[in-house]
């Protein structure tokens, strides 16, 4: 049986059908129906702006599957290089096409020196290092020319290749530039996390030698925040390139969203209300404060705009912080935010509004741990949405989709005639 809806026009009582398709209805066919009549929706909160087969996801249920494969499944099981392989290729790898995939973008992990020496170091001193990324990332399409053939089949893949190969060299010297410390060139015989961890703290030593469980902690991670179907700066990265600008230009502008604290600095924002409320004693009186519904506080690392359930990668990241905290101690504010999950979970005030804990909520903490600055927490999220940027755009171009361009509700003044400034009245 074929779905579909049937809407009536009041103004002048004609009935139209409007077939239902995966899930959603055709706004051509609305227009064709009513032209001039707009969808009004305000951050897109009900709007389908792609169709994609990248990443499903259930907020009701709770469920992430990156190209079919559960999220939870991909976190115990796979790497960072593997599930971006799966998100640009719909397919895992084999393990030659893997090695040919790793060995590729090991070997453009090195950025050109002038972007270091000369636009990097061009920064003022304490800059932060989520605009020089941002600056960076769009500065590559001045390096790589060959860039604007975003439909020759070989260069788009050189490209994409280069992003997710550099991104982390580029993140780690915007740290390195920000605390006065010298430029660490990749070590391409390690791995993709121990690799970008070498050039984030090496210090004097001939070898960084990372902790395999913080090594494998972050893998996690990227492979967390690999993909996110249609969020902000996966939108941003859709709608610059459906211009056919150069996936560099696109990638700054994903990351320029990113950079914004409603997006990529969720979880510094949790770090910052578990500092402020200290210790576990003050739990509850800061619960007390969020339900009297003081504007100035507000629970952090809870609910989610899509997921009306426990998301399920803060269950995976909540996991593998016990595995880092053996390593590097444990977090002083772990204590608070498990005592927060407690209260939260179990008050009909946050439960019934469907307020459980986030991938940020246990994020941040996991990064403070292994040393991360707060202002780096949005780059290390950069660093793995990358390959999801890129799966997004390389989907969109084969999809020959239409220039991004939404209309509005104009509510401002009707016509009226010019009048002369001497004859204007304030």
């Amino acid at each position: 049986m074929t779905e579909s809806i049937t809407i009536t026009d009041n103004r002048s009582g004609e009935s139209y059908e409007i077939p239902v398709v995966n899930g959603g209805v055709s706004a051509t066919d609305w227009a064709k129906i009513l032209p001039g009549i707009w969808f009004y929706d305000p951050g897109f909160m009900s709007t389908a702006a792609a169709e994609s087969a990248i990443t499903y996801l259930d907020g009701t249920a709770g469920i992430l599957r990156y190209r079919g494969y559960p999220i939870e499944q991909l976190a115990e099981s796979s790497t960072y290089l593997e599930v971006a392989y799966l998100l640009l290729n719909g397919e895992l790898p084999t393990e030659s096409q893997f090695e040919q995939w790793r060995h590729d973008i090991t070997s453009h992990t090195f950025i050109h020196e002038n972007v270091r020496k000369r636009f990097l170091d061009g920064f003022h001193y304490d800059a932060h290092p989520m605009g020089m990324l941002v600056s960076a990332v769009a500065a590559l399409s001045t390096f790589y020319l060959d860039a604007k053939d975003i439909f020759d089949p070989v260069s788009r893949q050189k490209q994409i290749i280069r992003l997710i190969a550099k991104m982390p060299t580029l993140a780690a010297a915007a740290h390195r530039f920000s605390v006065g410390m010298p430029f660490v060139y990749p070590d391409n015989s390690l791995d993709f996390p121990s690799n970008f961890l070498s050039m984030m703290w090496k210090v004097a030593e001939p070898r960084y030698q990372t902790d395999p469980a913080l090594s494998r902690a972050l893998d996690i991670l990227f492979i967390l925040h690999a993909d996110h179907e249609q969020n902000c700066s996966t939108t941003a990265m859709r709608v610059v390139g459906s211009s056919h600008a150069d996936p560099y230009s696109a990638c700054a502008a994903a990351c320029a969203a990113l950079y914004g604290p409603r997006h990529g600095g969720a979880n510094e924002a949790v770090i910052r209300m578990l500092s402020e409320i200290g210790s576990m004693e003050n739990v509850p009186a800061f619960i007390s404060e969020v339900k009297a519904g003081h504007g100035h506080v507000r629970l952090q690392g809870f609910g989610h705009r899509v997921y009306k359930n426990y998301d399920p990668r803060a269950q995976i990241i909540k996991k593998a912080a016990d595995d880092v905290f053996e390593v590097t101690g444990r977090n002083p504010l772990l204590d608070v935010a498990l005592k927060l999950e407690e209260i939260a979970l179990s008050d009909e005030y946050f439960t019934s509004r469907r307020l459980y804990p986030n991938v940020d909520f246990y994020s941040g903490l996991i990064y403070q741990a292994m040393g991360f600055p707060l202002e780096m927490f949005p780059v290390l999220f950069a660093i793995a949405r990358t390959a999801g940027w890129l799966a997004h755009w390389q989907e969109m171009l084969d999809q020959d989709s239409k220039i991004a361009r939404p209309r509005q509700l104009y509510t401002g003044a009707d016509a009226r005639d010019y009048v002369p400034m001497t004859r204007r009245r304030a």
